[in-house]
């Protein structure tokens, strides 16, 4: 099968390069990729793709059914790019002024609309049947990918998995990287609102200072990673912004806003932290005399790439790539909406190796600079055709 599937894969290179750069010069925001969709939806009737479309609006799940019985697996490739203006001086720039494909969802599409091409020309050998979700709003929550669950895009979820890959720019093109287990944190968004009591700087006997209340808060939350959070458990709290509703040099505001991430790989460590978070503000701000107000908005959760199945999926890219182009990566405290489908059915969510130090393609993700090595684009759709062609 390694033969014929990168025997395709050189049949359709050109046409990899052709979309990806034709997807990344019309970029569009998440929930609102119209044309995107069209386009792909365009891509799968001339190669004779079935589909059906409408999920979480723009979204598309193609199928391609093998001549012999078999096991389900889903690919998934995500669409929307970010409000970034680019910066690169290429042919293929983006025409969509402020927005730019920064996280590489271009390249994620193009390989797997290229990996349901490979499956179909080769569908009469292909074992069971494989699914090609294309999946609007990654970046954006509450995330395309539990509308598309909720909206029934899966199924039989129970006796499916599914395949994810992401663009890593310090990877080097050719390569690929996995981590078994969990793998990227769930990410929940804090935002706090500290009210006290203002007025003129000089008297603050008199006042409830907001300013120097919230400080404590935010030193208090710094703690409590420390000292209540499972150390076993990789966990992080940040604060990103802090914003006072008046206030000058001699004048102390009413109310302070705090605005922040909590990140964990544990669920249950997940939901017992939320609730010492809201203990701890709300009685911090007590004790100063002031109110709080706190919401914690629930964000993607953890993504737990199942370990046999990510196990068998590095050897078998170490088959297809080559044993040293396989390598085992940390754990990321950021977060992905694939993490969704990892929680309803075995997962395993890798990296591309995108990178090339001699061209100077290597800017990080969510940059205006950010570009890949287009080699890795054959190499993303005869991986993932592979991977789902040895699904057990």
């Amino acid at each position: 099968m390694i033969k014929q599937i990168k025997k395709e894969v050189n049949q359709i290179s050109d046409l990899l390069v052709d979309t990806r750069r034709h997807l990344h010069m019309y970029p569009e925001l998440s929930f609102e990729e119209v044309e995107t969709s069209a386009y792909i939806q365009a891509m799968l009737k001339e190669h004779g793709i079935p589909f059906q479309t409408g999920y979480a609006q723009h979204g598309i799940v193609a199928e391609i059914r093998g001549g012999r019985k078999g096991p389900l697996v889903y690919l998934r490739g995500d669409m929307d790019a970010l409000p970034i203006s680019e910066k690169n001086n290429v042919a293929y720039k983006s025409k969509n002024k402020g927005i730019m494909h920064a996280c590489g969802h271009d390249v994620h599409t193009t390989c797997v609309l290229g990996a349901a091409v490979i499956l179909n020309r080769l569908k009469a050998d292909l074992k069971g049947k494989v699914r090609v979700i294309f999946q609007p709003g990654e970046e954006k929550h509450p995330g395309g990918a539990s509308i598309m669950i909720k909206e029934g895009a899966i199924k039989s979820a129970a006796k499916a998995q599914i395949f994810g890959q992401h663009v890593y720019p310090p990877l080097d093109v050719g390569k690929v990287g996995f981590h078994p287990g969990e793998y990227m944190a769930s990410a929940d968004e804090i935002y706090i609102e500290v009210i006290g009591k203002g007025g003129h700087a000089a008297l603050p006997q008199k006042l409830i200072d907001p300013i120097l209340i919230s400080a404590q808060v935010i030193s208090n939350l710094h703690t409590l990673v420390a000292r209540y959070a499972d150390p076993k458990i990789p966990t992080v709290l940040s604060i990103g912004k802090v914003t006072s509703m008046g206030g000058a040099t001699n004048v102390i505001p009413d109310r302070v806003t705090l605005m922040g991430t909590f990140r964990t790989m544990d669920e249950d460590n997940r939901r017992h932290m939320h609730r010492v978070i809201e203990t701890m503000v709300k009685q911090t701000c007590k004790s100063y005399g002031a109110k709080a107000k706190l919401n914690i908005r629930y964000g993607y959760p953890t993504l737990v790439n199942d370990v046999a199945m990510t196990e068998k999926a590095m050897k078998d890219a170490s088959a297809y790539l080559g044993p040293k182009q396989v390598v085992l990566l940390d754990k990321r405290m950021t977060s992905e909406d694939f993490s969704y489908y990892s929680q309803i059915m075995p997962a395993c969510f890798y990296r591309l190796g995108t990178g090339n130090d001699k061209r100077g393609l290597t800017s990080p993700v969510h940059t205006p600079t950010f570009d890949i090595d287009e080699a890795a684009l054959s190499i993303g759709a005869g991986l993932m055709a592979y991977l789902a062609t040895q699904a057990i």
